[in-house]
């Protein structure tokens, strides 16, 4: 089944979250506007905790693994679902860093191409004493919890 039934199998099959996810479509073709496309597709996908979803022209799929292994952080989840409803199909799915140092590449077989990134986690709340009671209380934003 190719064509756009392949973009909800590679969400399936990335066991990424399917709740929430956008379709990007192709990323420019150009190394300097890639690589832009990469970071504020990580931006957006750690903004709002989303699947961000996007193809390539099979003959450029290295070269968008190699940007992508580069640009992203090194926590960010890269999936690439290669030959999907094929019998070769792959379904790859590691974190920026191990891309670096793999020698996985989808060659030119049809790719959909998956990004979820984590969003940053706030700073952990401050636990201290409360005055006179003995009881504690966790300060984030001047709020007091289970009080």
């Amino acid at each position: 089944l190719p064509g756009p039934s392949a973009i909800l199998m590679a969400i399936m099959a990335s066991g990424f979250g399917g709740q929430r996810f956008s379709f990007r479509g192709y990323l420019p073709a150009d190394t300097a506007g890639r690589i832009r496309a990469l970071r504020e597709l990580e931006v957006a996908s750690a903004r709002d905790g989303s699947t961000q979803v996007f193809i390539e022209t099979p003959y450029r799929n290295d070269a968008l693994i190699d940007s992508a292994a580069r640009t992203l952080g090194d926590d960010t989840l890269l999936c690439a679902a290669t030959g999907l409803s094929t019998p070769d199909e792959s379904v790859v799915v590691m974190k920026a860093a191990a891309w670096r140092s793999s020698t996985r590449k989808p060659g030119k077989t049809p790719t959909v191409f998956l990004v979820l990134a984590r969003a940053k986690s706030a700073a952990p709340a401050r636990v201290t004493a409360d005055q006179g009671s003995g009881r504690r209380k966790s300060q984030q934003g001047g709020r007091r919890r289970g009080a």
